[in-house]
């Protein structure tokens, strides 16, 4: 896999349409070095067939815990 530790797309199965739709993760993509294509791995294969390839959310601190800054 890349160098990059965090994946450029977060996979999804999900169920529905719209607003009322529910998403669930079920692995993640990284880029490959040449820039070519992408390494996908999956914790499970949606029965349906679909799979949403989305860019990961920031994760937000936990509570009562401060970011860590950068020297």
């Amino acid at each position: 896999m890349a160098k990059n530790p965090r994946p450029a797309f977060d996979a999804f199965v999900v169920d529905g349409d719209g607003e009322d739709a529910f998403w669930t993760k079920i692995g993640a993509a990284w880029p490959h070095e040449d820039g070519k294509g992408y390494n996908v791995q999956l914790t499970a294969l949606p029965v349906n067939g679909r799979i949403a390839l989305r860019v990961p959310k920031e994760r937000e601190p936990a509570e009562g815990k401060t970011p860590q800054s950068k020297k």
